[in-house]
């Protein structure tokens, strides 16, 4: 491709693993498409890979994380970004709709049975990112890959949300986690999705209900793994979370039965190269939806929809 040297190696993204002849392709798209938007480009590339989720649909967000990346090693050039707003990260405006509301205060047994609804339709999504913009310490940014978001309620207080909570992919590699399930890298990048990462637990400031932190948990363990089915058409095995223990004493995980199985290197989630420094080591806790867990995640080929359903704890 002119202006670009021939690639020859592979290269390993978001579990997938992109031959030299693949990423020339993806050169060859960005060239031929240059006078279309970036997402039209990715979209292209991933119905000539057949890039897509168990669902079937085409992973195009992850495709336009890999386009920049291959763009930052200066593999390609992409179109320049079509400005429909403003210029920097896209903010999150703040409205009446997430102002603090009536003090909520109880035990959790008072609030059940807890209400779980999937976040559905682009004024729902508004409603809940700007909650998570406003009051998580780390706000809302987009997440990769897969993802589920839920409201919490409670018919006792029907007005109000509770509680809301973000499962995505998980992380794409943690070296505690590897070594407490035991699997090869080619069974990792085969099974990877069947981990679901918790990345956002928010209880509302107002809400002051004792135990339920670990109720929510324990309840949405139950409820996650047939509305990730639902969605992208397999059921999960192990859930994960990192919490940050210069912040929290992880007591609500600890309840929930979640088990503490080592500490992060200090790097990102996304980090594959080993060039993020600086982030906080975190605590990383799991939760099995199923018996043998380790033992079927090291499995070559993905448990079928019964395995898990069969089985419980």
């Amino acid at each position: 491709m002119a202006g670009f040297a021939r690639i020859s190696e592979s290269l390993t993204f978001s579990g997938r693993t992109f031959s030299a002849e693949e990423l020339e392709l993806i050169q060859q798209v960005s060239r031929d498409f240059c006078s279309l938007g970036r997402t039209e480009i990715s979209r292209t590339i991933c119905e000539l890979l057949d890039w897509r989720r168990a669902s079937g649909r085409l992973k195009n967000h992850e495709c336009r994380l890999l386009l920049e990346r291959l763009e930052g090693l200066g593999w390609l050039r992409l179109p320049e970004l079509r400005r429909l707003g403003g210029r920097g990260a896209r903010r999150i405006e703040l409205s009446y709709h997430s102002e603090p509301k009536a003090d909520v205060i109880g035990s959790a047994g008072e609030f059940e049975p807890l209400q779980f609804e999937v976040v559905e339709g682009r004024e729902e999504l508004r409603r809940w990112r700007e909650l998570l913009e406003r009051y998580h310490y780390l706000g809302y940014r987009v997440p990769v890959g897969a993802q589920l978001c839920y409201w919490v309620g409670s018919p006792r207080s029907s007005d109000q949300v509770l509680a809301c909570l973000l499962w995505s992919s998980a992380a794409w590699r943690i070296a505690a986690r590897e070594h407490w399930i035991g699997w090869s890298e080619e069974q990792r990048r085969a099974n990877l999705q069947l981990i679901v990462n918790n990345a956002r637990f928010l209880i509302l400031p107002w809400v002051r209900v004792r135990g339920l932190a670990s109720k929510i948990l324990s309840r949405c363990a139950q409820r996650l793994p047939l509305d990730w089915e639902r969605r992208y058409g397999y059921r999960p095995l192990l859930l994960e979370t990192l919490v940050d223990p210069s912040r929290f004493r992880a007591t609500c995980y600890r309840a929930a039965n979640w088990i503490l199985v080592g500490s992060t290197t200090g790097r990102g989630r996304m980090d594959r190269h080993h060039r993020m420094a600086g982030h906080a080591v975190k605590d990383l806790y799991v939760y099995p939806l199923c018996r043998h867990v380790q033992q079927r995640l090291c499995t070559a080929k993905p448990p079928a929809f019964s395995d898990c359903g069969e089985q419980p704890l």
